[in-house]
C-alpha cells in the first residue's frame, strides 16, 4: 500500500485510519508521501509512487488536488490494482463532468448514491425540488453529495427540537443520543461517540463513464456502490486497469 495525502489537517485522520487498517488486514506500507497544497504538477509525485510498485494507492486530497491526481494517474503507465478512497472532489457534479472517463476505475467515498437501496422516503421529492432550482442558483446541479446531507442534518435538529419542546442543548443532545431519526437519508441513529450507529459512508467505484454529460450521473449506473454490502447493487471491477474502459 502507498499513502499519498495533502499537507493539511483534513488528511491526518484518514491517514491514521489507513495505517490502522493496513496493519489489521496485513498490508505492508511501501510508500508514504505528503504534498503541499500549492502542488500543480503531480507527475513527479506519481513517478515516486510507481517506483514503490504498490498494489493499493490510498489518496487523501482536496478538490483541486483530486483533479490533478486523477489526470496524472490516468496519464501514467503505472497501474496499481486499486486507487482512490479519501478524495474530496469527485463527489461534486462539476468535477464528475470535468473529468468524465478519467474517473473510471477510481474508488472513492460518498455519503449517498442514487441506487435503488438508497431511495428512501422523501429523496426523490427533495431532489426534484432542489434540482429545479440548482442551475439558476449556481450550485451543484444534482445535489447528491452535500445537499441531501445538509437537509438530513436539519431534519435531525428539527425532530430533536420538536420532541424536547425547545432549544435547550442538554435536553436536545440527550434526546439525540437515544433517538432514531426519520430522514431523506433513511433512519439516522448515533453511536456512543456521535458517529453513525451503523456505518453509512459509502465507497463507490466509477464505471462506464463515456463522456462529460451530466445526465449519466443522475442514476447509480456510473458510480457503483461497493461498500457497505447492504447498499451494493453491483460488483467492484478489479484491478484498476480492468475498469478504465467505458465498456
Amino acid at each position: 500500500m502507498a499513502l499519498l495525502s495533502a499537507d493539511a489537517e483534513f488528511s491526518r485522520n484518514p491517514i491514521l485510519g489507513a495505517k490502522a487498517n493496513s496493519e489489521k488486514y496485513g498490508f505492508r506500507i511501501v510508500h508514504e508521501a505528503v504534498y503541499p497544497l500549492t502542488t500543480s504538477d503531480f507527475t513527479p509525485i506519481i513517478d515516486a509512487v510507481a517506483e514503490s510498485d504498490c498494489d493499493l494507492l490510498f489518496l487523501c486530497s482536496y478538490l483541486d488536488d483530486s483533479i490533478g491526481l486523477v489526470r496524472a494517474i490516468h496519464a501514467h503507465p503505472f497501474r496499481p490494482k486499486m486507487v482512490g478512497a479519501g478524495m474530496i472532489g469527485p463527489q461534486n457534479t462539476a468535477v464528475k463532468t470535468t473529468l468524465g472517463p478519467l474517473l473510471n476505475g477510481f474508488v472513492n467515498y460518498e455519503y449517498w448514491a442514487p441506487v435503488p437501496k438508497m431511495m428512501f422516503a422523501g429523496v426523490q421529492e427533495f431532489l426534484g425540488t432542489y434540482q429545479a432550482r440548482a442551475g439558476d442558483a449556481g450550485v451543484d446541479l444534482l445535489g447528491h453529495y452535500m445537499a441531501l446531507l445538509a437537509y438530513t442534518q436539519m431534519q435531525v435538529v428539527t425532530q430533536a427540537v420538536e420532541a424536547t419542546g425547545g432549544f435547550d442543548d442538554v435536553r436536545v443532545s440527550a434526546f439525540a443520543r437515544g433517538a432514531t431519526f426519520d430522514t431523506v437519508m433513511g433512519d439516522v441513529k448515533f453511536g456512543a461517540n456521535g458517529e453513525w450507529a451503523h456505518p453509512r459512508v459509502l465507497q463507490v467505484q466509477f464505471q462506464g463513464i463515456s463522456d462529460h454529460e451530466v445526465g449519466q450521473f443522475r442514476n447509480g449506473s456510473r458510480q457503483i456502490v461497493v461498500s457497505p454490502p447492504r447498499f451494493t447493487p453491483g460488483a467492484l471491477r478489479f484491478p484498476y486497469a480492468e475498469a478504465l474502459s467505458p465498456e
